[in-house]
């Protein structure tokens, strides 16, 4: 960082990780965790708990796409532009189980003005839990101040 200010993409797609995880209540109090943020990708974790469990005793699937969608918000803001989900839609490949950490890896596979695409593969280890995809439209906004260029904001 320089003079505060992100100096790379990288930077920059982390700082507004950071801003948004402040203020993420619901990934927070469902124990998600950042792994890994840069420039149009996030990497998010989730253990499935008791109360994640259906009647079926398997992970209920409004979870696992919580996960998914929590992923593609943060890829989808690491350009520093108030983002949001337009559409998401999820296939679930199999079944998660209590007890099992699902990592949801998030992509960016286009972006063009105001709307973008995001492909984001849930997985419990080698094992593909769900895909999904997520379409994103920019609100305008900043996430991250970046003040002028003549000097540090």
């Amino acid at each position: 960082m320089t003079a505060g200010r992100p100096a790379t993409p990288g930077e920059l797609a982390r700082a507004c990780a950071e801003a948004m995880w402040k203020d993420d209540q619901a990934s927070q109090g469902l124990g998600m965790e950042i792994l890994e943020v840069g420039p149009g990708r996030a990497t998010l974790q989730m253990t499935i708990q008791p109360h994640m469990v259906n009647g079926h005793g398997i992970a209920h699937g409004g979870f696992i796409f919580t996960l998914a969608d929590s992923a593609f918000a943060f890829a989808c803001n690491t350009h520093n532009e108030r983002t949001v989900a337009a559409q998401g839609s999820i296939t679930f490949v199999r079944p998660g189980k209590l007890g099992d950490r699902l990592v949801a890896r998030a992509v960016e596979i286009s972006r063009t003005g105001r709307s973008g695409i995001y492909d984001v593969r849930v997985t419990a280890g080698d094992t593909v839990i769900a895909e999904f995809r997520g379409h994103s439209r920019s609100i305008g906004g900043m996430l991250v101040p970046l003040g002028d260029t003549g000097g540090p904001s």
